[in-house]
């Protein structure tokens, strides 16, 4: 077996024995809390000298001492992985809670986290599968291909020859979870999660990650959402090797291929943004529109271009990681389909019979929800409904977070939330790569299927 030169990223083996040790503390939240009081206490630090900068009129030093505060904090959550992680990609999005400068901070948890050293990654994948790692693979790169909030990935080879990337589960996470979970939540309140429905968003954050760390049920999802998208040929999911695949270990076929958001790997294929969007968007329209099934995490270290002959020409979009994939079921999609009929006819009443039905106002709040949802109607209508371009959608997006978000007794259910963040993202993901590009305009079409069928 073959065993590639460690990543200069990775700590040296020899921490192996002392990591443990920690990891062993991790239920306890005793590691966790250091490490955020250590980040906080040199943040606070750095604000401290920054305010201080600002006083006396030396903005560069100052903006130079807020730059180190904003990368220790990130620091911190990137090392201690998991919920923590997962909540400063949450903060990345939430530009309606936060300031441009942290959300633009936090977008470095979203494709990558500082690994974790080889020796406890051989330790899990050993464990998982109940055999030396030389017998299972006849090579396994030491260093990761990326390392994310609850695993990291490895390239390897079976026994074969074929090439395989295997997602490994950081081994603490499922003893310390709910310690962790605990710990976030009281970040979460501290920053900016102190609204009437905190505590119902924190509680479908920690739902979300507790299926994420069954690697099973993502294999299962990745499965049919590439059964069906099968008479797509532009898109591809890899296919998992059951072999060598377990609850935290999951090992699917490798494809050479470059990151949707690196300009650079797209150039050389000869691949423009635009090309990669009209294939997002027709993947994306597909699921969230007819098979309800859907990946519910498009962000660019998710999804890739292959790199192989032809690509110019015809492009073809690989998917990976169904960690976070959502059901939208038929009752729902039914109600979804009759609100946009009615928010187009301006029918407020019909919208509101349909948020009771699906239990989305509180009893005793439909006038609060009314007035709201009124609101939203007008700068819908104000923006021209369906005629509304990519980046007036985006807009209207984060008017109606705000506004929504304050309204007493408004309680969406969550796969309808995943389901609007997901068409969310991609529409933000579009206007990232190419802002020339309007999504709403290749949208459009599968959308007006959607509203034209029959359940």
């Amino acid at each position: 077996m073959s065993i590639s030169r460690p990543s200069a990223l990775a700590l040296p083996p020899e921490t192996a024995p002392s990591l443990r040790g920690v990891e062993r503390l991790r239920p306890t939240g005793l590691p966790q809390i250091a490490l955020l009081a250590w980040a906080a206490l040199a943040a606070g630090s750095d604000l401290a000298v920054a305010w201080a900068a600002r006083r006396l009129r030396a903005d560069r030093y100052a903006a130079s001492a807020e730059r180190r505060a904003m990368r220790t904090a990130v620091g911190a959550l990137g090392l201690l992985k998991g919920p923590f992680a997962k909540l400063g990609q949450f903060g990345a999005i939430r530009v309606d809670l936060l300031p441009e400068e942290v959300t633009t901070a936090l977008k470095a948890l979203r494709d990558r986290v500082p690994p974790l050293p080889f020796e406890r990654i051989r330790a899990v994948v050993e464990a998982e599968l109940g055999r030396a790692l030389e017998s299972a693979f006849a090579e396994f790169e030491v260093q990761p291909l990326g390392a994310a909030s609850i695993a990291q990935a490895h390239r390897a080879l079976l026994p074969g020859g074929e090439p395989v990337v295997v997602k490994v589960q950081y081994p603490w996470l499922a003893a310390s979870l709910e310690t962790d979970l605990w710990i976030a939540r009281g970040l979460f309140r501290w920053f900016g999660g102190r609204h009437s429905g905190a505590d119902a968003l924190f509680r479908e954050f920690g739902d979300g990650l507790r299926e994420e760390l069954d690697f099973e049920r993502e294999a299962r999802a990745g499965a049919e959402i590439a059964a069906n998208l099968a008479g797509d040929p532009s898109v591809l999911v890899p296919e998992v090797i059951a072999s060598h695949s377990t609850r935290r270990v999951l090992t699917m076929r490798h494809h050479p291929a470059v990151g949707i958001g690196d300009r650079a790997g797209l150039e050389r294929l000869g691949v423009a943004p635009r090309a990669v969007l009209e294939l997002l968007a027709r993947a994306y329209c597909a699921q969230v529109f007819g098979d309800g099934l859907f990946h519910a995490d498009p962000h660019p270290g998710n999804l890739f271009v292959l790199d192989e002959p032809g690509a110019a020409t015809h492009p073809r979009l690989l998917f990976v990681d169904f960690g976070l994939s959502r059901r939208l079921e038929p009752a729902l999609r039914r109600e979804l389909r009759l609100g946009i009929l009615a928010l187009l006819q301006r029918d407020l009443p019909a919208f509101l019979d349909g948020m009771e039905r699906i239990g989305a106002i509180a009893p005793g709040h439909r006038d609060d929800v009314a007035q709201s949802v009124g609101t939203m109607f007008e700068r819908i209508r104000s923006h021209g409904g369906l005629a509304a371009g990519g980046a007036q959608v985006i807009s209207m997006k984060d008017e109606a977070v705000v506004l929504l978000r304050q309204t007493p007794g408004l309680r969406l259910p969550v796969d309808l939330l995943h389901y609007a963040k997901t068409l969310s993202y991609v529409f933000s993901l579009g206007a990232e790569l190419d802002a020339e590009v309007d999504m709403m305009k290749l949208c459009l079409p599968p959308l007006l299927r959607f509203l034209a069928a029959r359940d």
